[in-house]
């Protein structure tokens, strides 16, 4: 019989991860490796110019000033990649089923509760309805047509305001429509709703919702987005 190894799974190294990230951005943005070598060389260029205009001049004062620049020109090249990923990552996921509950479950901050599980789904169509639960209230998500998610969101906001009776209930729908709101502005959206209610109350709040919520579990529901099929893993 073949030994058995308990040796934990390897991660990924730092220049591993900057390397995915880096291939992953680059498929949505062709142009980011010419905009980071533009960053890279205005960086130095502007340590240069620093290093000849403070007096006294000397050769390794500039040499020092280059360096420094370089670092800052770096440092500007992986906050683009940074930010630029985040928006490829979104693009990705945009229409997928799932794609909410991602969301809504790594998106949000403390001061909100969400799940990639949804709390109601039509198994023919995959329309699904998602909940997060917040400082700013209860919001209920629609992610599908708005047609055939009205019984579901009906549903989902009566319940809500059953057993969460004074919070507000909004209700937010996923797309491109002029009411909807699109994936990437799903989280931004839920955050500017003003704090109408504490964390006492919020914790209150999600239990007695908790309590009531029927099981789903033995429909095909879909488990929202894996990041690590739809984008690379930000390096630590």
């Amino acid at each position: 019989m073949a030994n058995r190894t308990s040796a934990p799974e390897k991660r990924p190294g730092f220049f591993s991860q900057i390397k995915s990230l880096f291939k992953f951005t680059r498929e949505i943005y062709p142009w980011l490796p010419w905009a980071q070598i533009a960053l890279l060389v205005i960086g130095v260029l502007v340590g240069l110019i620093v290093g000849y205009l403070i007096p006294p001049f000397q050769v390794w004062t500039l040499i020092l000033w280059g360096i420094s620049g370089l670092m800052l020109g770096l440092l500007g090249a992986m906050f683009l990649m940074t930010r630029m990923s985040t928006s490829a990552m979104y693009q990705k996921i945009d229409g997928m089923p799932g794609a909410t509950g991602h969301v809504l479950s790594t998106s949000l901050g403390r001061n909100w509760q969400g799940s990639e599980t949804p709390v109601g789904i039509n198994p023919k169509t995959q329309d699904a309805v998602y909940r997060t639960v917040g400082r700013g209230g209860v919001v209920v998500v629609g992610e599908g047509s708005r047609g055939r998610l009205t019984r579901l969101v009906n549903d989902e906001r009566s319940k809500a305001a059953r057993v969460a009776h004074g919070v507000p209930v909004t209700v937010l729908y996923v797309g491109h429509g002029d009411d909807d709101v699109a994936i990437a502005d799903l989280a931004k959206t839920i955050k500017k709703l003003p704090k109408v209610i504490d964390k006492a109350t919020m914790g209150a709040v999600i239990r007695r919702i908790e309590s009531v919520s029927q099981s789903i579990s033995s429909l095909p529901i879909p488990k929202g987005i894996d990041p690590t099929k739809v984008r690379a893993q930000r390096p630590r």
